[in-house]
């Protein structure tokens, strides 16, 4: 979020060819705490969708409790 990336702690999750990705990496972490190489091409993308995935789950299930507990 922007706290995180404000405060240089944002992950990087990154695919493509593994030596581009070593000659970015120094880049990554001016910008990051966490620079993760996925492997191919399109997997940083796809662990980012899982990531906010697990992340919007979790809201849900937090509002419906919430829900459950006011009612």
């Amino acid at each position: 979020g922007v706290g995180a990336a404000r405060a240089g702690n944002l992950t990087f999750m990154v695919g493509g060819v593994e030596q581009e990705f070593d000659a970015a990496k120094e880049l990554l972490t001016c910008m990051g705490s966490n620079v993760v190489y996925c492997g191919a091409v399109g997997t940083g993308q796809a662990a980012k969708i899982c990531n906010n995935m697990l992340l919007a789950i979790s809201m849900i299930g937090t509002a419906e409790a919430m829900n459950l507990g006011i009612r």
